[in-house]
């Protein structure tokens, strides 16, 4: 396996390119080995692969985190569809608190994203049907469950729908403001 890692405007999140083998019967991938991934800096442990399936172009999902004890890495990647993807850095030690990154994931592109703990993620989907797979490393815990706003302003990201055309569900409509979130990474 190949991969190239490169880090994005909040260097901790990093961006990756697998490589594809193709021949006559069509292609063949390995989108996660370990040991690879730990010789690049990228050393988890991931315990729980998650599948969302979105019908329609315009989909938000997020933006979603989990406090500490169960905070979570997260290693996403689209198996059919694009998506804008996001991931909002909530460690307020950090430079870029406060700050996101936006990337397009694609299909096609044998493209991953990692998201360290500390950070709140979400997207909108770009066409229907769209399959997004993550893996994460602690596994889902409803009482550590949090989000917050996907369309705050104070957060300032250019999603690829306006508000009134979101497909949201009413859990992701309620999640609070930026500034109303109690410090989690502090």
């Amino acid at each position: 396996m190949r991969i190239d890692v490169r880090a994005l405007s909040i260097p901790d999140v990093k961006h990756i390119k697998t490589s594809r083998v193709a021949d006559s019967r069509g292609s063949f991938s390995e989108t996660y080995v370990q040991p690879i991934f730990a010789a690049h800096g990228l050393d988890y442990n991931f315990v729980q692969e998650n599948e969302s399936v979105s019908e329609r172009a315009g989909t938000v999902r997020g933006l979603h985190f989990q406090e500490p004890p169960f905070d979570q890495a997260k290693l996403v990647r689209v198996l059919r569809g694009r998506i804008v993807d996001v991931a909002v850095d909530l460690r307020q030690w950090s430079s870029t608190f406060g700050r996101h990154i936006a990337i397009e994931l694609t299909d096609h592109d044998d493209e991953q994203i990692l998201i360290p703990a500390g950070f709140a993620h979400g997207f909108c989907t770009l066409e229907p049907n769209t399959v997004v797979l993550y893996k994460v490393d602690k596994i889902y815990s409803s009482a550590h469950d949090r989000g917050v706003s996907w369309s705050d302003p104070d957060l300032n990201v250019k999603w690829p729908v306006a508000a009134k055309d979101a497909i949201l569900s009413e859990k992701d409509r309620a999640l609070p403001a930026f500034k109303c979130l109690t410090p989690s990474f502090a």
